[in-house]
C-alpha cells in the first residue's frame, strides 16, 4: 500500500490541476475556439508523449518516468500562475500534459503489470476520474470564493509538491511472464480496438471542452454539471473491474448508446452521467483485456493512451471549433456521428489475448 499510495495521490493530483481550467475558461479566452484551443493544448501535450513514455517503461523502468511527471507537472503550475493568458499558457499547457502523459503511462504499465490482471489499473483510473472532478468542483467553489480564476490552479499546484515527494518509495514491479512487444502486430491486431478509444474515452472531454460556452452558466454551476460525467466513470470503474466483458460487443454497444447520450446532452445536463458511465465501463474493459494478453505492459497502455489523448485533443479542437464556426447542435451532431461510426469496423479487430 506503501507504493500505490503515491500513484494514486499523484494521478489524482495531475488530473486535478489539468481540470482546475474547465469551469473558468472564459476567463482564459474568448470564443469557443479559443477556449476549446486552451482546453486541448494540454492534451495535445499528452498526446505526443505517452506513447514514447510507454515504450520507455518497457527499457528504462516506470519509476524515473513517474517522478519526471510529477516535477513537470508541479513547474507546470507554477508557470501558469505566472503566464495566465495567451501564447505562454497554451505553451504551459503543453509542458502541463508533457508531464501527464509520462505520469499516465508510466503508473499505468507499473500497475498492469500487478496481478490480477487490470485491478490494480482500475483503482488508478478511479483516482484520475476522482481528480478529474475535485479539479472541477474545487476550482468553481475557489473562483466563487476568491473571486479568481487561478484559485483552483494555485490550489494543485500546491498539492503537487507532497505527491513528488512521495514518489521516493516507489519501486519498480515485477514483470516476469510478459511476452515481448511486436509494435506493429499490436497495431495490426488492435488497431480498432485502440480507434475505438480515440472517440470513447475522448467524448466526455469534447463535451466538457464546448459545454461551457454553451450555456454560459457560472464556474460553480458548471463544475457541478461537468463532475457528473467524471462521477459516473468513477462507479463504472469500480463496480464492473471483474466482469468478463469482451471488446466487439462491449464497444459496439457503448459506442451505440454514447451517440444518444451525446444528443440528449445537447438537451440536458442530465445525460452526463450516460456519457461519463459508458466510457468508464469502456475503460474497464479494454485495460483488463490489455492485461491478459500477456504483452510488455508500456507499449500496450502506451497505445491506450496515445489513443486516449487523440481523443480528447482532436475531439475537443473540433468540437470547439464547429461549435464557433457553424453553432453548437452541429458539434452535438457530429460528435454522435462519430459514436455512432466506431460501431461498424470494430468487428474487424483481430483481438487476442492470452490469459
Amino acid at each position: 500500500m506503501l507504493q500505490k499510495l503515491p500513484i494514486l495521490l499523484g494521478i489524482f493530483v495531475v488530473m486535478a490541476l489539468s481540470n482546475a481550467v474547465v469551469p473558468v475558461l472564459p476567463d482564459f479566452a474568448e470564443g469557443a475556439a479559443l477556449q476549446g484551443l486552451v482546453y486541448s493544448a494540454y492534451f495535445l501535450g499528452a498526446f505526443v508523449t505517452v506513447l514514447p513514455a510507454g515504450l520507455a517503461s518497457d527499457r528504462i523502468g516506470s519509476v524515473p518516468l513517474i517522478r519526471a511527471g510529477l516535477l513537470l507537472t508541479l513547474a507546470s503550475g507554477v508557470l501558469i500562475l505566472l503566464f495566465p493568458s495567451g501564447l505562454p499558457l497554451l505553451v504551459f499547457r503543453v509542458v502541463e500534459g508533457i508531464g501527464a502523459g509520462l505520469f499516465l503511462s508510466a503508473a499505468l504499465a507499473w500497475a498492469n503489470s500487478q496481478l490480477p490482471a487490470g485491478h490494480l489499473s482500475g483503482y488508478v483510473m478511479a483516482s484520475l476520474n476522482l481528480g478529474l472532478v475535485v479539479g472541477l468542483l474545487a476550482t468553481g467553489w475557489l473562483d466563487a470564493a476568491f473571486g479568481s480564476h487561478l484559485a483552483g490552479i494555485a490550489f494543485f499546484t500546491v498539492l503537487a509538491v507532497p505527491a513528488a515527494a512521495m514518489s521516493v518509495v516507489v519501486r519498480e514491479s515485477e514483470r516476469t511472464g510478459f511476452a515481448k512487444a511486436d509494435f506493429a502486430g499490436i497495431v495490426r491486431n488492435y488497431f480498432w480496438l485502440f480507434a475505438a478509444a480515440i472517440v470513447l474515452v475522448g467524448m466526455t472531454g469534447a463535451v466538457a471542452a464546448v459545454y461551457p460556452e454553451y450555456t454560459g452558466n457560472d464556474s460553480s454551476v458548471l463544475a457541478l454539471q461537468l463532475a457528473t460525467i467524471n462521477i459516473a466513470t468513477i462507479v463504472a470503474l469500480l463496480v464492473t473491474p471483474r466482469l468478463a466483458l469482451r471488446p466487439a460487443p462491449t464497444i459496439r454497444a457503448a459506442s451505440l448508446l454514447m451517440a444518444a447520450a451525446v444528443l440528449a446532452g445537447y438537451v440536458t445536463p442530465y445525460a452526463f452521467p450516460a456519457i461519463g458511465a459508458l466510457s468508464g465501463v469502456f475503460i474497464v474493459a479494454v485495460l483488463a483485456f490489455l492485461a491478459e494478453t500477456k504483452i510488455e505492459q508500456g507499449v500496450m497502455t502506451g497505445l491506450f493512451n496515445t489513443a486516449s489523448y487523440a481523443g480528447f485533443t482532436f475531439l475537443s479542437a473540433i468540437a470547439g471549433m464547429v461549435a464557433g464556426g457553424i453553432g453548437f447542435l452541429a458539434a452535438f451532431l457530429l460528435l454522435a456521428g462519430m459514436a455512432v461510426a466506431v460501431a461498424v469496423p470494430i468487428g474487424r479487430c483481430r483481438c487476442e489475448y492470452r490469459g
